[in-house]
């Protein structure tokens, strides 16, 4: 690895184990979470059962009824999300605006990183201000304002309960297409989506459900969440909360309808630009999982652009790298939006 990526990768291990709020949560099925899934007395052929059906229709699955009482106030927008949760907090869905007065023609929702907080690539959306383009920052589930109060993390998005991670998955894919249907009701034609991190996972299935989308940037990419979580550095706590009762091969299955692996041939025919991102020294979304993206791309033969950081997961928020992600990502979506 070198002088180099041996400094990135202990600058990267000292943020990653900076925080000492991770909590080891027991493990849950979570039928109760899904909608619709079939109880016969047995979990994991319930669940599995749950997961094979949705993923062979998932236009229903991640369908919804556009939300009747969008707000914006001082430039926050606020939705009742049309998925319902036993949390008031996480029922109200909310969005940053950062509009651009000279051009209301194209836009781009933005959804941050995994337990970001409420400045959570606020930067980011005032760069791609600089860039021409409005932006519109959403909090994802169990996010920032949306954080129940027993919470210090945005532990129920992602978590050992294997429904409710779920069912937190499509509230946020479901509430990124009411921010684009808010989008186009303000009168914006061209519309994007970026994501990073967890938020590129729910970017990236998201545009696959949703025909408006017509770029898309992946910061920091990978097939399944499952990998994502059963390798990376940032999700030990997490891994460690399933403990014996699911294999890995399992967990892909389970999580396969929230992942991004799924949906890619149903880009195949479309018109639309992407940008994909990974970082080589990434320990949080492994290197062997960004480039199975890249040769799935490359496989279908879909329009893309590939970018490489010099860094790792958390070094990409730290100066230069952030800045050199930033202005590849508003440099992409200026020339091809």
């Amino acid at each position: 690895m070198g002088l180099y990526g041996n400094w990135i990768q202990r600058w990267e291990l000292e943020l990653a184990t900076k925080d000492t709020n991770r909590i080891v949560r027991p493990f849950e099925w979570g039928l109760d979470w899904l909608d619709g899934v079939h109880r016969n007395g047995n979990p994991a052929r319930d669940l599995s059962d749950f997961v094979e059906s949705n993923l062979a229709d998932s236009e229903r699955f991640y369908s919804y009824t556009t939300p009747s009482d969008f707000r914006l106030t001082r430039n926050e927008l606020t939705f009742t999300s049309p998925v319902s949760t036993p949390y008031p907090s996480n029922n109200t869905a909310y969005g940053d605006f950062f509009p651009v007065a000279k051009d209301r023609d194209r836009a781009v929702l933005v959804l941050p990183q995994w337990n970001s907080d409420i400045n959570g690539h606020v930067g980011l959306c005032k760069l791609l201000n600089r860039f021409g383009v409005t932006a519109l920052r959403m909090s994802m589930s169990y996010h920032d304002r949306r954080m129940p109060p027993e919470l210090t993390r945005a532990d129920y998005h992602m978590s050992s309960n294997l429904g409710r991670t779920i069912s937190a998955m499509r509230q946020s894919v479901i509430d990124a297409r009411c921010c684009l249907d808010w989008l186009q009701a303000q009168g914006y034609k061209k519309l994007a989506i970026l994501g990073t991190s967890l938020g590129s996972c729910v970017a990236f299935v998201t545009a696959a459900h949703d025909l408006r989308i017509q770029a898309g940037v992946f910061n920091h990419i990978s097939t399944y969440v499952s990998d994502v979580v059963w390798t990376g550095i940032s999700t030990r706590h997490v891994k460690e909360g399933l403990g014996s009762n699911v294999s890995r091969d399992d967990l892909k299955k389970y999580w396969s309808v929230i992942s991004p692996a799924p949906y890619l041939t149903r880009m195949a025919s479309r018109e639309m630009n992407f940008l994909l991102i990974w970082a080589r020294y990434d320990t949080t979304f492994l290197p062997e999982y960004s480039r199975q993206v890249l040769d799935q791309f490359r496989k279908l033969k879909l329009k893309h652009k590939v970018f490489e950081l010099p860094c790792a997961h958390y070094t990409t928020g730290k100066f230069p790298f952030n800045l050199i992600d930033g202005l590849a990502m508003c440099r992409y979506l200026r020339r091809h939006l």
